[in-house]
């Protein structure tokens, strides 16, 4: 087995995922230039499907398949659209830092420079 080329990151995002016979609803739960983990739905390894999200489609290849879930991978990475618009802001929001909150302690706030509470 190859190490995979690309980074998954963690995403929600619904989606049709089409064949033939079926039409099937799902939730890609992590997705790369070159594939995606959908949940909700499975086909058989090595059926063909499209993988429709806001009007756009994304052809794919199923790699893997258990009941509920199963890998799918991009005969061409993604480079535009919306699945890769979606990839690109979840990318940069994982890679962006948050703003400091104090964290709670039961009531009471504990840290924060320099100051003592409670």
């Amino acid at each position: 087995m190859q190490p995979r080329s690309r980074q998954r990151i963690t995403v929600d995002i619904p989606v049709i995922v089409t064949t033939v016979l079926d039409n099937l609803e799902g939730m890609i739960v992590d997705l790369s230039e070159s594939g995606a983990q959908i949940a909700g739905c499975g086909l058989p390894v090595r059926s063909q499907c499209q993988v429709d999200y806001d009007g756009h489609v994304v052809f794919g290849t199923v790699q893997w398949s258990e009941e509920d879930r199963m890998g799918i991978r991009f005969p061409y990475e993604l480079t535009d659209g919306p699945l890769f618009d979606r990839l690109e802001l979840a990318r940069a929001a994982r890679l962006t830092p948050t703003a400091f909150q104090p964290r709670l302690l039961g009531a009471r706030p504990v840290g924060g420079f320099g100051r003592r509470f409670g």
